[in-house]
């Protein structure tokens, strides 16, 4: 029996302010709209949502890949022939064909000499940054960093200096107090998940550079989409061969899971050893790998649909300002547009109205959101076609009336 003392603290008791946020949203009977449950996927743009028929406008799938008839094939005769996991390590027995036929399809497509897949997009951001960057070294990064790549920060006890969203006078402030000698590496987004804004890369990465900083580029957001080959906003802005890591993920253009790094750094290979996100899991199944491998080479020819998918863009962008929708970019800048709500309240009833209009989007709130804004985050697909479009506008203007946002 334990002898009586002070009143064991509540673990949880630091999430009661986020319970009772979720605990008001749902009061009135409203459905969890991060719970929503896919029924079934009919294609990359409909689903069927809480028994309804539902447009997808929220899925990241930009290049609308997960139904290619051609990568669900590689899938399938990978599974019929090396069976359903790896069971392993990618530095044990893991790393399978289909393993390295992906890295060298990466190399391919990026046109850089070294590629390493890891097991989510999450996990290369984590390994990377915290095994090149440890402690006596300084990390500059934009205070609008995805949270792999301030989790990536923290695993590897560097020194992390933020700086001011897209700031090129912040970012060179920061590099000019960092000591002399010391191990710098510039964190950047090719673009921003949460507003869909890009990065001025050509600028950012010349003022690294003049610092000697390292300079890692997340092109999650991008990479399929923006570019003359979709390599990103790095190759959009000419700046490909000047950055020294681009990390990505298989879970948005490519269509199947998973994440990378690409490198021209000579040494790059020895990341395979040292790097513990990457050598203590799993590797990914090799029906992954194939589809992604089939994907990414298909994502080389694939000029056409990202033409659509701007077309898609410019045409929703300008549709929700006409409506009198407060947007988070002036200009479409990506596939990302974000739609700005007056507060949590009314964005959690925009976004339960759009559902039950047949159409999904992205409820995201503080704190992932820049200043603290609540937002309603649409991700368009090539797939999306102009009809889909102008069906999409004329639900979110009977949704925006009905709740008063308009």
């Amino acid at each position: 029996m334990m002898a009586d003392g002070p009143a064991t603290g509540d673990l949880f008791s630091k999430f009661d302010e986020l319970i009772a946020m979720r605990e008001g949203l749902l009061a009135g009977g409203q459905e969890d709209p991060f719970s929503l449950v896919m029924e079934k996927v009919l294609s990359p743009t409909q689903a069927i949502c809480n028994g309804r028929d539902t447009i997808l406008l929220g899925t990241y799938n930009y290049m609308g890949m997960t139904f290619d008839d051609d990568v669900i094939a590689a899938g399938k005769q990978a599974y019929d022939e090396f069976g359903a996991g790896t069971t392993g390590s990618r530095v044990l027995n893991g790393t399978f064909y289909h393993h390295r036929d992906v890295e060298n399809a990466l190399k391919e497509f990026y046109a850089m000499d070294h590629a390493m897949v890891f097991s989510t997009g999450y996990q290369a951001n984590l390994g990377i940054i915290s095994t090149i960057a440890g402690k006596g070294d300084y990390i500059i990064l934009d205070i609008d960093s995805h949270a792999s790549i301030w989790d990536g920060c923290k695993m590897g006890d560097a020194e992390v200096v933020p700086f001011k969203h897209n700031d090129l006078d912040a970012l060179e402030k920061r590099l000019r107090r960092v000591p002399e000698g010391a191990g710098k590496l510039v964190v950047l987004e090719g673009v921003y998940s949460m507003l869909g804004d890009i990065a001025p890369l050509k600028e950012m990465v010349s003022i690294a550079k003049k610092y000697g900083a390292m300079v890692l580029v997340d092109e999650a957001h991008s990479m399929g989409f923006i570019g003359e080959h979709g390599r990103g906003v790095c190759e959009a802005a000419g700046v490909i061969d000047d950055c020294d890591f681009i990390i990505g993920t298989f879970s948005k253009s490519v269509g199947t899971v998973g994440g990378f790094c690409v490198s021209n750094h000579p040494k790059f290979e020895i990341m395979r050893l040292v790097c513990r996100p990457y050598v203590f899991t799993a590797a990914l199944p090799p029906a992954v790998m194939a589809s992604s491998a089939t994907s990414i080479r298909k994502l080389m020819h694939n000029g056409n649909k990202r033409a659509h998918l701007w077309e898609n863009s410019r045409t929703l962008h300008s549709g929700l300002r006409a409506l009198g929708f407060q947007l988070g970019t002036d200009e479409p800048q990506s596939a990302i547009i974000a739609v700005v709500m007056p507060d949590l309240e009314r964005g959690a009833a925009m976004w339960e109205a759009l559902l039950k209009e047949g159409l999904y989007v992205n409820l995201a709130r503080p704190p992932a959101t820049p200043a603290n804004m609540t937002l309603l985050r649409c991700s368009l697909c090539a797939e999306h076609s102009s009809e889909q479009v102008q069906t999409i506008l004329g639900m979110f203007e009977r949704a925006g009336k009905a709740v008063g946002i308009i």
